[in-house]
């Protein structure tokens, strides 16, 4: 078994980590909470602006899929493990343009188990899990595969 720090302290390094990322830090993502299986980010609309007033379309993607990396992430050092993660692939929709701060949340897809993912982990030191992600109302989704490696 392996030694876990608290949750708060690491949802504290996961955003220090974020903050560390130039690209991340200029567009304000925050995390904003972890509960039930669901990880938040929320970004200021103010730094992800476009030309039309509403958010960039590369804000909604980047932020959905920081919002996957960081849960599966955090999901692994939850567990004592210490995994480099990855997204290996990705689709999105756009439905509607956002007008607001930007705010989503990531979940793994209702197929996945994370028992599973973490024991095949332990077993080969390497795991895959899909996670889906939207921003608040639905006005944009994705869904992704995230690859996960032992360090070292």
């Amino acid at each position: 078994m392996h030694d876990t720090p608290d949750r708060d302290a690491l949802l504290h390094r996961l955003q220090a980590t974020l903050d560390a990322m130039p690209p991340v830090a200029a567009m304000g993502i925050r995390i904003a909470g972890y509960a039930d299986g669901t990880l938040r980010l929320q970004a200021p609309l103010a730094a992800n602006v476009n030309d039309k007033g509403n958010a960039f379309g590369g804000s909604l993607a980047s932020v959905m899929t920081l919002a996957g990396w960081a849960l599966v992430s955090l999901r692994l050092s939850l567990a004592g493990h210490d995994a480099e993660v990855y997204v290996a692939d990705s689709s999105i929709r756009y439905r509607a343009p956002v007008y607001g701060d930007l705010d989503a949340t990531a979940r793994a897809a209702p197929d996945e188990d994370w028992d599973a993912f973490l024991s095949l982990f332990d077993k080969r030191g390497r795991a895959r899990v899909t996670v889906r992600a939207q921003i608040e109302g639905g006005a944009a989704e994705l869904e992704g595969r995230f690859v996960a490696l032992a360090r070292g």
